[in-house]
C-alpha cells in the first residue's frame, strides 16, 4: 500500500496534466528561436527570467518591512525564492513539469511597484483618476515583452507563450470583454496547473513567512498567535511539549516548519483529488473546468484564511507599519503628479514614448520599475530641485 503522504505516488497525476516541454503552442515565442541544443524551452525562460533586470529589483523591493527595519526580514527576491522552492515541491509530488512551474515563480512578482501593496495601491489610485488602472501582473507582461532589452534581435525576453499566459493569469482570469489586449492567452479558460498552484504557494509562503517577521520585529506576539491562528497554536503547543527546554524562538521555527509542511501537504492531495474527478481529462480538461483545480480542501482553506485575516489586522495595518505605509504612499502619489502634469521631467527613455501612451501610463511604468532606494532617491531630488 502505497505511503500516504503529500509526497507519494498516490498522488501523482498523469503526464496528460502537465505542460509538455514539446507542446508546439505553448512553447512557441512571438519571435521565433531555434532549439537549444541541451536546455528544454522552460528552461531557457527560467534563464532569461533570473538575468533580467526586473528580477534583479526584486531585492530593493519592500515585501512587508520597508527599508526602516533589519535586513534580516524577507524582500520582494527573497520572498519569490520561497515561493519558488514551494512551487517546485508541489509540481514535483503531482509530476507536473518543474521547470514551467519555477519560471512562473521567479516572475510572478517582476511587475510589483516599489514599497510593497502600499506602492502598488497608491499606484493604482493614482492612475484611476486618469480612467487607467495598475495590476502588477499586466505590468509583469508588459516587462517580458518590451521593457527588457537584452537582444539586438527583438525587444522583451520573447518568454514562451505558457510562461506569458502564467505571468499573466496566476492568480486570477481576465474576461475578454474588459481585456481583448489579451486574446492571445486563452480567454475564458484556466490556466494549466503549473500556473494555478503558484498563487496558493505564494499565499503559504507569506503567510508563514508573515508570521516569522512579524515576530521577530515585535509587532506580533505568540499569545495573539496561540489565541487567533488555529494552525499556529496546534503545532507551536504541540513543539512546546516535546522540546520543554528549548529556546522560545526555536519553538516558533519548529511550528513554522511544521505549518508549512501541513499547507503544501494539504494543497498536494486536494489538488490531486480535485484533478481525479470524473470529466477532468487532461490540461484541456483542466482548462474547461467551471473553477479552478488547485486549491486546498476546506478546512485547510478556514484555517488559512483565518491566518490571514489575523495577519491583516494584527500587522498589515498595525500602527507601526503605518507610517510607512503613509510615507510611501504620499512618495508614489506626488512624483506620479509631478511626471504627469510636465512629462519632460522624465528620462528621455521614458519621455519619448508619450506620443504612443498617455502620461500616467508612462509615469506609472517609470515608478514600477524603481526599488524603494531609488524612488526614495528621486523623490528627494524632486523635492530640492
Amino acid at each position: 500500500m502505497a505511503e500516504d503522504s503529500a509526497n507519494s505516488p498516490l498522488y501523482a497525476l498523469p503526464g496528460a496534466c502537465s505542460v509538455s516541454d514539446l507542446d508546439p503552442l505553448l512553447t512557441s515565442r512571438e519571435y521565433p528561436e531555434p532549439n537549444h541544443p541541451y536546455r528544454t524551452p522552460f528552461q531557457r525562460d527560467r534563464a532569461r527570467v533570473i538575468h533580467a533586470r526586473s528580477f534583479r529589483r526584486l531585492a530593493g523591493k519592500t515585501q512587508v518591512f520597508t527599508h526602516r527595519y533589519s535586513d534580516h526580514f524577507r524582500s520582494r527576491l527573497t520572498h519569490t525564492m520561497e515561493v519558488a522552492q514551494i512551487s517546485r515541491t508541489v509540481a514535483n509530488a503531482l509530476h507536473l513539469n518543474e521547470d514551467l512551474t519555477e519560471t512562473l515563480a521567479l516572475a510572478h512578482d517582476i511587475g510589483h511597484p516599489p514599497f510593497g501593496h502600499a506602492g502598488e495601491q497608491a499606484l493604482d489610485d493614482a492612475m484611476r483618476q486618469f480612467g487607467l488602472r495598475f495590476d502588477h501582473n499586466l505590468h509583469a507582461l508588459r516587462i517580458v515583452r518590451y521593457f527588457e532589452i537584452r537582444y539586438a534581435a527583438f525587444r522583451g525576453l520573447n518568454l514562451t507563450l505558457a510562461v506569458r499566459e502564467g505571468i499573466v493569469k496566476h492568480s486570477r482570469e481576465y474576461s475578454p470583454e474588459d481585456h481583448p489586449e489579451l486574446g492571445a492567452y486563452f480567454p475564458g479558460r484556466r490556466p494549466p496547473l503549473e500556473a494555478q498552484i503558484i498563487d496558493l504557494a505564494d499565499e503559504i509562503a507569506y503567510v508563514v513567512a508573515d508570521i516569522d517577521d512579524g515576530l521577530e520585529s515585535g509587532i506580533l506576539d505568540i499569545g495573539g498567535l496561540q489565541r487567533n491562528v488555529t494552525i499556529f497554536d496546534r503545532f507551536f503547543s504541540q513543539m512546546r511539549g516535546e522540546y520543554a527546554n528549548a529556546e522560545e524562538k526555536l519553538l516558533v521555527n519548529e511550528a513554522l516548519k511544521r505549518m508549512l509542511n501541513a499547507l503544501v501537504g494539504d494543497l498536494i492531495r486536494e489538488t490531486a483529488a480535485r484533478v481525479r474527478r470524473p470529466g477532468i481529462d487532461g490540461i484541456e480538461g483542466i482548462r474547461a473546468a467551471p473553477e479552478r483545480l488547485a486549491g486546498f480542501s476546506p478546512g485547510m482553506e478556514e484555517r488559512r484564511l483565518e491566518a490571514k485575516r489575523y495577519l491583516f489586522t494584527a500587522l498589515y495595518q498595525s500602527e507601526e507599519l503605518r507610517q510607512d505605509q503613509q510615507e510611501s504612499t504620499a512618495v508614489v502619489r506626488e512624483l506620479f503628479q509631478a511626471w504627469v502634469h510636465d512629462p519632460s521631467l522624465l528620462p528621455a527613455a521614458y519621455y519619448s514614448q508619450i506620443p504612443r501612451e498617455a502620461p500616467a501610463r508612462v509615469a506609472a511604468d517609470y515608478i514600477a520599475g524603481m526599488t524603494d532606494h531609488y524612488i526614495l532617491r528621486k523623490h528627494g531630488e524632486w523635492r530640492t530641485r
